[in-house]
């Protein structure tokens, strides 16, 4: 039997295809060749999060008092993977900004918001399940918690994740002591009290740039000053190739752009025998060292970028992942790149169903704070990714943070005022329901 030849160059149309590839990522393991002996053994011993030790002048952590209870997960099956891929696919369609590089690590949103989840109830948490895949939380907690588990960290390749929440010290409402005892149980998060000032602004922001190992600086610019509560994922991916690019293996060449722009770049070139084929595209999967693979998908000629990823679903996804081709000959050339990407996620995950939770008269998060309805509301959910492509393997991060503002204002630094009446002044005694003076006078002097 002949091995089929395949020649699968990313060079043209479209830079957007490579958002595809960071959006399935931690999905295409179970497709990946199994490892040699000389790809090293895995260290199943090894933390599958890390705790960023940068906690900022002012802020204390509670994690101490509470700490992490044993807790039964449940194991990856058809079920879960195909929530994440479906997720992963709505994520990325929903979040795409047409015409730009584009980079979403549905596994950091997952983390982020599965922890909000838990503190919601009613139709908000109805519409977090539905936007998350359809699961009640209560499973999805213990698929995720098994999940990452099993993501194993080697020394050739890290997959690293951590989790905080951060709470407001001035905040109007108590935070719910078992909401932050599941979150620690399942998603081992950091807990941190703070007046919400520049202080903890910036040990946010210390805590994300270590968790990301530098690459996402920054994930607020500012804090809103309704803020109560912030949660917050990093997730940090370092994997070397299997077969690593050499000099000779990269050559220059021409990238088409989106709007048909000819770009100078640097293509790397292999032969790589794990091929993919849907109706509209072909591509090739090339392993990392460990249990980690990059997966690319080329639109075929005439078809476009926008409608090829419109076309998506996870079902579909997972099918082209799971039928991938063995024992090919794939001629694979791999452009080296590395770009930024930030999104608010806002309108994403309310047209994926989770409007609720950001609507200040429906939203109910009374499983997060002793509230009731409309007293807590989530203002943001930010997402920030970074990543590098070349020679050596693949470097990425990803943060995401979402705000949970008080419904009404409460007053913040920038809210609170100082008046002495210390000098002439007008005074009225009023009916407050109507605000009408009963009796209005001013003071000129005291006798």
């Amino acid at each position: 039997m002949f091995k089929k030849q395949v020649k699968a160059g990313l060079s043209r149309r479209g830079a957007l295809l490579l958002a595809l590839i960071l959006a399935m990522a931690a999905l295409v393991s179970a497709c990946t060749p199994k490892k040699t002996e000389q790809q090293g053994k895995t260290n199943t011993d090894a933390p599958v999060s890390t705790t960023p030790k940068n906690n900022g002048e002012g802020v204390v952590k509670l994690s101490a008092g509470v700490k992490a209870n044993s807790v039964a997960g449940k194991a990856a099956d058809d079920a879960f993977i195909n929530v994440q891929t479906d997720f992963a696919v709505r994520l990325f369609q929903n979040s795409l900004k047409k015409g730009e590089n584009s980079l979403v690590s549905p596994l950091s949103v997952m983390l982020a918001l599965a922890m909000t989840a838990n503190g919601a109830d009613g139709e908000t948490l109805s519409g977090m399940e539905k936007a998350l895949g359809g699961m009640k939380i209560d499973e999805l907690n213990e698929y995720l918690y098994s999940y990452m588990k099993r993501l194993n960290s080697s020394e050739w390749a890290k997959l690293l994740a951590a989790n905080s929440i951060w709470t407001n010290s001035n905040a109007p409402f108590a935070v719910r002591e078992d909401f932050l005892q599941k979150n620690a149980d399942y998603y081992k998060a950091d807990i941190f009290r703070a007046d919400f000032n520049e202080a903890t602004l910036d040990a946010i922001n210390a805590w994300v740039k270590e968790g990301t190992d530098g690459m996402i600086e920054k994930i607020l610019d500012e804090m809103s000053p309704n803020a109560v509560l912030y949660l917050v994922n990093t997730l940090l991916f370092e994997a070397e190739w299997v077969s690593k690019y050499f000099e000779h293996n990269v050559e220059k060449g021409e990238f088409t752009a989106y709007g048909g722009e000819k770009r100078k770049a640097e293509f790397m070139h292999s032969t790589e025998h794990t091929y993919l084929e849907d109706e509209l595209a072909t591509g090739f999967i090339k392993p990392y060292l460990s249990s980690y693979a990059f997966a690319a998908l080329l639109p075929n000629e005439g078809v476009d970028i926008d409608d090829y990823i419109a076309g998506l679903n996870g079902e579909k996804l997972a099918n082209t992942l799971k039928n991938a081709g063995a024992g090919y000959i794939v001629n694979a050339a791999l452009p080296k790149f590395d770009f930024d990407f930030s999104a608010g996620l806002n309108n994403a995950l309310s047209a994926m169903g989770m409007a609720g939770a950001f609507d200040p008269e429906s939203a109910e998060f009374t499983e997060m704070f002793d509230c009731k309805k409309g007293d807590v509301v989530i203002n943001r959910v930010i997402h920030k990714t970074h990543i590098e492509v070349g020679e050596q393997g693949t470097k990425a991060g990803a943060a995401t943070l979402v705000e949970m503002n008080a419904g009404s204002a409460f007053p913040g630094e920038d809210m609170i005022k100082t008046v002495t009446l210390d000098r002439p002044f007008v005074f009225m005694i009023i009916d407050t329901e109507t605000n009408i003076p009963l009796f209005i006078g001013a003071l000129t002097d005291i006798g």
